[in-house]
């Protein structure tokens, strides 16, 4: 469908065309018609889909032809982390180009200063994160009982971090005659309770569950835990590209495959829920621009972090689930580029390949690394037995050769000059 078969508002048009817009993806399809109707919908749908602007541009239509008070809060999408935040601000801005409605952001990490300044300045539309949104409708600078249309946007990803609570209270703030739209990667029981309470006779819109972009190439590199470090850096070192994604379980280790790879000459940012929101800011700007070539985080990248350069996504820990498993590789292979995922694997880690195979619908071929000192202990694989340190990789599995990169842009160049690990840590 083009998008110019919409009766979307001049103004719009224009903002859509002058951002490259022409087909719509199948979210955008489904989920534009039934919106600007005024349908309340829930919609299943993969980060990378373009759902953004399958609620944004509906949302702005009604701004514009639905008379309502200049100055006030009138449409209120909800986020659960601040680069996602940022990322929906964006498109609000990019699509809102061309009109006269403001918007702002408002999430935790920064001063309250100069976003009680937007709020009381009035700002149409706010992106917001559920606790400092509370925190400004508690000292009185955000009034909701003017919104028309609310979006929450990665449910599931809100629920899952403990904010149930304040979404609830958030919905309790606005008026229950609105728009409402619930968007979501995945459809827990518990988030259609949410959705049957929030929602009025809502369009159900599934797009993509629970499949992974056909543009990334899966792989398993099995190895010893005591090895994980230096079998990355080999995989970097055979790695023709300068954008990669490395996602640990946790903030420490985050930091300390950071330290350990900007020893050996790259150059790495760190992006975790415990550096400052200006930190966090800093990292993925010289990640997009290529002043990184690499960025070590934890899951807080796996939603919502759009860099369309990403080539590779490397798990250094496998994640605990297939869901966060499709969420993290999620990051490459978008806009129709190819990608590829390569995960470290251990003997312990056999459950979880099972059900990411499982998602997948397909094996993932394994692959023992060319030039790799794998020593002792003997290489490990998923499917070994726990404790299984002396197993061979099973014939069962099909190991890709030859180089991980899909062409691109020549070797991975390391850094011409060696800063401290201290130094990025702290970015």
């Amino acid at each position: 469908m083009q998008f110019s078969s919409f009766k979307l508002d001049d103004r719009l048009q224009r903002a859509v065309q002058a951002a490259g817009f022409t087909q719509t993806t199948p979210v955008q399809e489904a989920a534009i018609p039934p919106a600007l109707e005024g349908r309340d919908l829930v919609g299943t749908a993969q980060t990378g889909t373009g759902k953004t602007a399958a609620f944004v541009l509906p949302m702005l239509q009604s701004l514009l032809t639905t008379p309502g008070k200049r100055g006030r809060t009138r449409a209120l999408i909800v986020t659960p982390t601040r680069e996602l935040a940022e990322q929906v601000h964006a498109a609000v801005r990019q699509l809102a180009r061309y009109t006269k409605l403001r918007s702002a952001t408002v999430y935790g990490g920064v001063g309250m200063a100069p976003q009680e300044r937007a709020l009381r300045g009035g700002a149409e539309i706010i992106v917001a994160c559920p606790g400092r949104l509370l925190d400004h409708v508690r000292r009185g600078n955000a009034n909701l009982r003017n919104v028309e249309t609310l979006v929450l946007d990665e449910a599931d990803r809100m629920l899952d971090m403990g904010f149930l609570p304040s979404v609830k209270q958030i919905v309790r703030e606005t008026p229950s005659e609105r728009h409402t739209m619930l968007f979501s990667a995945t459809f827990a029981s518990e988030l259609g309770r949410l959705a049957s309470q929030i929602l009025q006779d809502p369009e159900r819109i599934e797009i993509g569950l629970a499949a992974p972009a056909d543009t990334v190439a899966h792989t398993l590199c099995p190895v010893a835990h005591e090895q994980k470090t230096a079998l990355l850096l080999q995989l970097l070192e055979q790695t023709d590209t300068a954008s990669v994604l490395i996602f640990t379980r946790t903030k420490h280790r985050a930091n300390r495959v950071a330290a350990q790879i900007e020893r050996s000459g790259y150059r790495t940012a760190v992006l975790h829920s415990n550096k400052s929101q200006s930190q966090r800011q800093k990292a993925l700007d010289g990640f997009r621009s290529g002043r990184f070539q690499l960025l070590v985080a934890t899951d807080i990248a796996a939603r919502g972090l759009d860099v369309r350069t990403i080539s590779h996504v490397i798990n250094y820990d496998i994640p605990d689930c297939a869901d966060a498993y499709i969420h993290r590789i999620g990051r490459t292979g978008r806009c129709e580029r190819t990608g590829d995922a390569l995960t470290l694997v251990t003997a312990d880690d056999h459950a979880v390949v099972r059900d990411i195979e499982r998602a997948l619908g397909e094996p993932i071929s394994v692959r023992k690394v060319e030039g790799f000192d794998y020593g002792a202990p003997r290489l490990t694989t998923a499917s070994g037995s726990r404790g299984g340190r002396n197993r061979a990789t099973p014939a069962s599995y099909s190991p890709r050769s030859g180089a991980l990169a899909r062409g691109g842009r020549g070797p991975m160049k390391k850094s011409s000059s060696r800063r401290s690990a201290s130094s990025h840590r702290s970015r």
